[in-house]
């Protein structure tokens, strides 16, 4: 398997996923630079955390209109796996494949902490590798990473067990403690904390390799 990982200018863990899949799963990736469209030859794409466009007018707004995001949004319809991480998250939502906004921290800080989850998969593809109702510690590192929907968008959300990663102790505010959302077809996946960072047991927890390891099936 390749997998894609999208480049924007002020993109910062790009190389972070890249070391996370190769290093720990042996797994082949391919930068995918902001203006191509090619996804030739790739099996999954990771849209990384960062400042894309230097977060300016919202985080991902800009992104949002990359040629790469056209052809992004053309593999996910038809079902490819598409991940995005923190800012990655922020972008999926202004490109619309899912629903709501994230918006500075309750308190206006930038957090940057380890924070325990509760895992609820459902028919989430990236999160095959959990149980229901599992706990895991991930770390976060966002100032802008409280979700934000209206309450019937919620309510639609919570029905269609579309809310797949919940935080225990809502560090930024998000409504509904949502820290992680999925498609009605569960190949899409965006969440504010970072799997990439807890894959490898000599620095640390190991809570986010195996929401990498279901790319290997």
């Amino acid at each position: 398997m390749t997998v894609g990982i999208v480049v924007f200018p002020g993109s910062n863990c790009d190389r972070d996923v890249r070391w996370a899949l190769e290093g720990c799963l042996g797994m082949a990736t391919r930068f995918l630079w902001h203006e191509q469209q090619d996804l030739t030859g790739i099996e999954a794409v990771v849209i990384p955390g960062g400042f894309s466009y230097g977060d300016y007018l919202r985080c991902g707004a800009i992104a949002r209109f990359s040629p790469v995001l056209g052809a992004v949004k053309q593999f996910a319809d038809g079902g490819g796996p598409v991940l995005g991480i923190c800012n990655g998250f922020q972008v999926l939502t202004e490109m619309g494949l899912l629903p709501g906004a994230l918006t500075r921290n309750r308190k206006l800080h930038f957090l940057c902490e380890p924070t325990s989850l509760q895992v609820q998969p459902g028919g989430c593809s990236w999160l095959s590798g959990y149980v229901d109702n599992e706990t895991i510690s991930l770390p976060i590192a966002h100032g802008e990473g409280r979700y934000q929907c209206d309450p019937q968008t919620l309510k639609h959300l919570e029905q269609e067990q579309l809310v797949v990663l919940r935080y225990q102790d809502n560090p930024n505010g998000s409504v509904g403690d949502v820290a992680g959302l999925t498609n009605i077809g569960g190949n899409v996946l965006g969440l504010m904390p970072h799997p990439e960072r807890a894959c490898d047991p000599v620095i640390g927890d190991t809570g986010g390799k195996r929401l990498l390891e279901s790319l290997l099936g």
